[in-house]
């Protein structure tokens, strides 16, 4: 019996009479569900913690969308992402994090995410990119990416940002309390394969917020009713990455981050932090 308590995941501090929420979720865990550990349900003060970083996040990425053009460098997005960031008192999460040498990852076309940004990278007419911008502030963790289309660009590659953007919608509406991860990825890899596109399957969303990734792991694609049980106070993002070819990946020897479809077909990706609560998900970088 002892041994079985210690591979429970969802566990009571002692002294602490169990809450409505700890019975609930104990039910799902003797049936059998896969549930979070305790710690990752967020406190109020965390919660307004990670919704300012949100704040500075969302702002950053309205900064790149007024300045973005065709002829700038992926460099100076890179320098306005961490300008605006160091003025507002936060830190860029990415620069440093296990090597990763810039502020932002802007990914174009084939790149999938993690795309480090260069001089020698000039944006052109037709170009669709991902922004993906993480800040830390007061120790919080915001999470969030965009698709820019620079200028024109052709039906088939507006179609693939349109339909990435739609599975983040759709992943986001299919998440509910006490509903699982495999809910999200199984809604959003239905609605890109109804238009012929693939669901990356290497790269997932992730739990934020006090750390930089965290559980649950949250699968694009998958089975509904599989995954980790949804408990409000849990934050993480949902992520989709989108292909027009194959969902198959590789990672660039060249600089071991620039993640590229195997078949250099373009790729699109929308990103949010969430919070769920009790009746559904809530952006927290609007």
């Amino acid at each position: 019996m002892g041994m079985f308590n210690n591979r429970k995941r969802w566990r009571v501090p002692a002294g602490v009479e169990p809450t409505e929420l700890d019975k609930k979720v104990m039910a799902f865990e003797s049936r059998g569900a896969l549930v979070p550990k305790r710690s990752l349900i967020r406190t109020p003060e965390e919660i307004e913690g990670i919704r300012k970083s949100g704040v500075i996040n969302t702002a950053i990425l309205d900064l790149v969308g007024e300045k973005i053009h065709a002829g700038m460098s992926t460099l100076e997005i890179d320098e306005i992402v961490h300008t605006y960031t160091i003025e507002h008192g936060a830190i860029p999460a990415t620069l440093g994090y296990e090597g990763y040498p810039k502020s932002v990852c802007t990914s174009i076309n084939e790149v999938v995410c993690h795309g480090i940004p260069s001089a020698k990278e000039i944006l052109k007419e037709g170009d669709i990119i991902n922004v993906d911008c993480t800040t830390i502030l007061d120790g919080y963790y915001a999470d969030a990416s965009r698709m820019f289309v620079i200028g024109k660009t052709t039906p088939q590659k507006q179609k693939l940002v349109d339909v990435a953007k739609e599975c983040l919608e759709i992943g986001m509406a299919a998440a509910k309390p006490f509903g699982f991860v495999g809910d999200i990825g199984n809604a959003i890899q239905q609605h890109a394969h109804k238009y012929g596109f693939s669901v990356v399957r290497d790269l997932c969303g992730h739990g934020v917020g006090i750390k930089f990734h965290d559980d649950p792991e949250v699968l694009h694609y998958g089975k509904k009713g599989t995954g980790m049980l949804l408990v409000p106070g849990m934050v993480f993002t949902i992520e989709p990455m989108v292909n027009m070819g194959t969902w198959k990946v590789f990672i660039d020897s060249a600089d071991g981050w620039t993640v590229i479809t195997e078949d250099e077909l373009p790729s699109a990706q929308w990103e949010h932090t969430f919070l769920m609560t009790e009746t559904g998900l809530e952006i927290l970088t609007h």
